[in-house]
């Protein structure tokens, strides 16, 4: 067989697909259509007596009508009436028929004058007439036949549409009358819109395709029972978030089944439809104006770069992946332990970017010969350093551990980006490094630390100071006898932020898996507070972070109120149909170790300053002595090699002063319920400015 030979193509019967059935069907409908039209103006001109035609308007009638068949068949197609979906037919639908049949009755108007006689005034107003609804009439006949088959199951109320979901739709806008067709026309569920709630009082008491518009939001408990309502859909795409937040709290205590039309590009884009709806989720109640970057800086400053990121495969990793990726990077390198997470984003990054040049390396921060090795291949220009542990109950029965991942896994890293000439390291840090009461928050304290010194070494002109830390033999200061030279440019900066809503380990993904069981919800303490905040926006605050970088930072996010946990449980409950302590049991377990009642962003000595961006402040850096805590940084490492989790908790103390033992919980209640006043202060100022 030749090799070379194409194999030759197979002759499969050509299939007709059913919309090109339905083209045929017009085509020849609209020839018989327009001939007809004008015959019948002929026809009823002359008293409904086909003798009574005279020859001197029949004949020129029977000569011309070929050309205008023809002719009105290509205007027909050029204006796309035989490749619309009738049955989702519109306006633009109607305009479209109109101006065909407007533009065609004129041609046959001027033609059939100059090319043979002037026909009655009838002939030519009457075919118009006729011709138009023999055409638009059976282009609508359809949909018009499914409205009348939605209205008369309404009003029978048969069984079928009793067994299936009863809407609410908030929102009398563009959108919810998109939405209410869409439901109502039957196309992807049976449902039915039986109210529509609306703020507007122009609406109230008015008829939406036959729906009443019953009220505003005062009116959605007295209607949901009236009306027997078991779904509710919220279609308020363009409303603040602080609106949607209150109408989804009231609709929550409905018990009903709750969707949310996302955003305001459905709208625009046409796509308000029941599948583009989704189940209200948690962070919709959250009540926060989302995060706003500079997506123009962001992209500049990322365009054309070798970028790094460290724990590439984890939840705020993956994601920096992601955004990373649609900015035009050079290379992107993604560095993780875990092999199925990095397969994963891998497998994702090269279907969604096939012309991204992409690494995925495997290997651990704590290994300073790998770490120096991708360093030194493919000498990365920003580094996004995300690889951490960070789950404090396991942090505090293995210390050790905490340390040499995190606070040694950042100095290694660091190390070899000034090493081999990175120009910015982003380090990813957490609210629970401030006045940290767990091993965990002390570790990502210790990781800060070690970028300020860093930093402040570098600023002095010492960087050749900074001592590298192996636990491994090797010559020299760095790699094959390599040093640090005192002129390094690299920048180094910590983006601190709360819980992320849906991270691995984090609550929400426990409280679905907890719900989904029947319960009970387990919650530490009724007065637990967090600070929360979605995976996009804590990765959009890192990359603007790197945008502002000028070296030593503590980047910060105002991140709104912070959030009970034991309402963020309920209202979690709620969305899931079921009532708390009545259905599904809330159940308190007491603080784990090392677990505190409240977050805090900053400590109380570092004060903030503000940024381009109002939601993001700069924390002043502590003051502490950066030759001795380069020196601790061995002891430490030395310690928690040797695997010795009493004296690395006492090191640790001695490094960190801000570290203290968890508090009682009187005295945690006290600080939460200050650190609430601080946070509505902080605001006020900001409102202000």
């Amino acid at each position: 067989m030749d090799g070379n030979k194409k194999p030759e193509k197979q002759n499969k019967p050509r299939r007709f697909e059913h919309w090109q059935y339905v083209m045929f069907f017009l085509i020849a409908y609209d020839a018989v259509a327009v001939n007809l039209s004008y015959f019948i103006a002929l026809w009823v001109r002359f008293d409904a007596k086909l003798s009574a035609i005279p020859s001197r308007y029949l004949t020129p009638y029977l000569h011309f009508i070929p050309i205008y068949t023809v002719f009105c068949l290509l205007v027909f197609a050029v204006l796309k009436l035989y490749r619309s979906i009738w049955r989702y037919a519109s306006y633009r639908e109607l305009s479209r028929a109109t101006v065909a049949s407007v533009a065609t009755s004129f041609f046959h108007t001027c033609a059939i004058t100059l090319l043979y006689m002037r026909m009655p005034i009838s002939y030519y107003t009457f075919g118009m007439v006729v011709q138009f609804v023999l055409v638009v009439g059976i282009r609508f006949s359809y949909r018009f036949i499914l409205l009348q088959q939605g209205v008369m199951e309404r009003l029978l109320g048969n069984d079928r549409v009793e067994k299936t979901g009863r809407v609410m739709l908030i929102g009398a806008g563009s959108a919810g009358q998109m939405l209410l067709r869409d439901v109502n026309n039957g196309r992807e569920t049976i449902d039915r819109v039986y109210c529509i709630i609306d703020d507007d009082p122009n609406k109230w008491h008015r008829y939406i395709d036959d729906v009443p518009v019953v009220g505003g939001r005062d009116d959605i408990f007295a209607n949901v029972q009236k009306y027997s309502i078991n779904k509710i859909y919220v279609a308020l795409p363009n409303s603040t978030v602080s609106e949607k937040r209150d109408i989804l709290n009231i609709c929550k205590e409905t018990g009903c089944e709750l969707k949310n039309l996302p955003g305001m590009y459905q709208l625009v884009n046409g796509d308000v439809t029941v599948s583009s709806m989704r189940q209200v989720a948690i962070e919709d109640l959250l009540g926060r104006e989302p995060i706003r970057v500079n997506m123009d800086e962001i992209f500049t400053y990322l365009q054309g770069k070798t970028i790094l990121v460290t724990g590439g495969g984890g939840s705020i990793g993956s994601e920096l992946c992601r955004q990373i990726a649609g900015r035009g990077p050079k290379k992107l390198i993604v560095f993780d332990v875990y092999e199925n997470n990095a397969y994963d984003i891998e497998q994702e990054l090269r279907t969604d970017y096939p012309g991204l040049d992409l690494e995925v390396i495997i290997g651990s921060v704590r290994d300073s010969r790998r770490v120096d090795q991708v360093f030194e291949k493919y000498r990365p220009e920003i580094v996004f350093h995300a690889a951490a542990h960070k789950h404090v109950p396991l942090m505090e029965d293995s210390p050790c551990e905490a340390v040499k991942n995190n606070a040694v896994g950042t100095y290694k890293t660091a190390y070899a980006a000034m090493l081999y000439g990175c120009r910015r390291f982003v380090l990813i840090s957490t609210d629970k490094a401030v006045n940290p009461t767990n091993v965990m928050g002390a570790s990502k304290r210790l990781c800060e630390m070690v970028l300020q010194s860093f930093d402040q070494k570098i600023k002095e002109g010492k960087a050749s100071e900074i001592p590298p830390l192996f636990e491994h033999n090797m010559e020299g200061s760095g790699p094959e006898g390599l040093r640090i030279p005192d002129h390094v440019k690299t920048e180094f900066v910590a983006v601190r932020f709360g819980n992320v809503l849906g991270s691995n380990g984090s609550v929400v993904p426990k409280f679905k898996k907890q719900i989904a069981a029947g319960g009970p919800v387990t919650v530490t303490h009724p007065d637990i507070i967090r600070y929360f905040m979605t995976i996009p926006e804590a990765v959009s605050l890192v990359l603007q972070a790197g945008v502002y970088a000028r070296g030593g930072e503590i980047f910060v996010l105002e991140m709104g109120t912070p959030v009970k946990i034991d309402t963020l449980a309920r209202n979690l409950i709620k969305l899931s149909g079921y009532r708390p302590d009545v259905d599904i049991r809330i159940e308190y377990t007491g603080l784990r170790p090392g677990e505190k009642l409240y977050e805090e962003k900053l400590m109380d000595e570092e004060g903030m300053k503000t940024t381009p961006n109002r939601l993001i402040y700069i924390g002043k850096p502590i003051d502490f002595d950066h030759d001795q805590f380069l020196c601790d940084m061995r002891e430490l490492m030395d310690i928690c090699y040797s695997n010795e989790d009493e004296k690395i908790r006492e090191c640790i103390r001695r490094v960190v002063p801000t570290y203290h033992e968890a508090e009682d919980s009187q005295t945690a209640k006290k600080k939460a319920d200050d650190e609430m006043v601080r946070v509505y202060t902080i605001r006020r100022r900001s409102e202000k400015r």
